[in-house]
């Protein structure tokens, strides 16, 4: 009887932390791209690019940074000035599927409420929201860093009690109108957090305050049968392994990765040096994906590793090297300009995101000859 109690026991618990809702197909890979998403006036290049580019590489999984570029009608104030409608987003479905391709829109929740000098839309509009009020602004045109508050990018406060309905909402019409089923919520270079200024949230463990907003969005997805990815340098220790407090964190954030659920997809960016991360992840028993940006010799070793963590671990392994993606970080319109012109970086050189997205792809129709 006490056997049957504890083998009920571990399933219930095992099931809340995601281990029961494994893909049926574990073995699938994901061959995924990540960009902003197009402006109404580059929607029609954009298509173009996923007919011409993306589709006769194989690429399967489009990671599409939409933010408050979009006509939501959940929060019309959240919305940009210019934004894709529902129509515009009807086509990027429909060509995306004729390919295959499912698309994975993000909102950046938590942090990346702001950049530079510019405050972002949730916070302009519901400044109640920010973790640190106190922080103000700088001037336009003189944002540096670093600087004495220590202010890279905003975050809202995850205690708030009024901050989920809103971005809920948001979440909810994204996912409703690209027909998606999982969702990426970045979550990464949270700098701020459980400030001791804060009136909800000073003195708590920084890592707790993390795993539950993962758990909460995580928690939000899966009542609509939706699954939550996320930027995985907040759960690596940037001192231990070297890696330091972009790719990794320093504010003791990296004890969450025991705490959150077992079924949200990590998306490991490590950029300028193939750390191997990905193995990390997996032995925790999350699924990974590998990301790659403009350093063409490091998505070379990315992909190598990949398909041969995938050929020489045992079953329970394999599927948790879910796959690799290439990153862009710049809207769609200078991403082609460079993809087009082939042209070179600053130096002269090929550390360029479009010559790694090309390289990327063709050490992977290599490895799979």
């Amino acid at each position: 009887m006490k056997t049957s109690c504890f083998i009920l026991l571990m399933v219930v618990l095992l099931g809340r932390m995601g281990y029961a809702q494994q893909p049926a197909d574990s073995l699938s890979i994901i061959k995924g791209f990540s960009i902003a998403a197009p402006k109404p006036d580059g929607l029609s290049d954009f298509i173009k690019f996923i007919h011409e580019e993306l589709a006769p590489r194989g690429v399967n999984t489009l990671i599409l940074r939409v933010d408050f570029n979009y006509a939501f009608k959940s929060h019309p104030e959240l919305r940009d000035s210019v934004t894709l409608s529902k129509n515009d987003v009807k086509k990027l479905v429909k060509a995306c599927r004729e390919h295959g391709i499912q698309i994975v829109p993000q909102v950046n929740l938590l942090g990346h409420q702001s950049w530079a000098g510019d405050i972002g839309n949730l916070l302009r509009v519901y400044p109640e929201f920010d973790e640190t009020p106190w922080v103000k602004m700088p001037p336009e045109g003189t944002y540096k860093w670093p600087n004495e508050d220590g202010l890279y990018c905003k975050s809202y406060c995850p205690l708030h009690p009024g901050v989920h309905r809103v971005v809920f909402a948001l979440v909810d019409e994204i996912m409703d109108v690209f027909e998606a089923k999982a969702f990426h919520a970045g979550m990464d270079e949270v700098f701020y957090l459980g400030e001791d200024q804060c009136p909800r949230c000073s003195g708590r463990d920084k890592s707790i305050l993390f795993a539950n907003e993962v758990q909460t969005i995580r928690d939000h997805l899966a009542e609509r049968g939706q699954e939550l990815w996320i930027w995985g340098d907040r759960l690596i220790d940037g001192r231990a392994t070297g890696i330091g407090m972009w790719a990794a964190s320093y504010n003791d954030t990296y004890r969450a990765i025991d705490m959150i659920p077992r079924d949200v997809v990590i998306c490991d960016w490590q950029y300028t040096q193939d750390n191997q991360t990905a193995v990390y992840f997996a032995l925790k028993g999350l699924r990974v994906v590998t990301c790659a940006w403009d350093h063409p010799e490091v998505a070379v070793s990315q992909v190598g590793n990949l398909y041969k963590s995938r050929a020489i671990s045992g079953e329970q392994l394999q599927g948790r090297y879910y796959g690799i993606a290439h990153t862009v970080w710049s809207g769609p319109t200078p991403f082609f300009k460079g993809f087009y012109e082939n042209t070179p970086d600053e130096d002269g050189g090929k550390n360029t995101p479009w010559n790694t997205f090309n390289v990327m792809y063709e050490k992977i129709a290599e490895v799979e000859q």
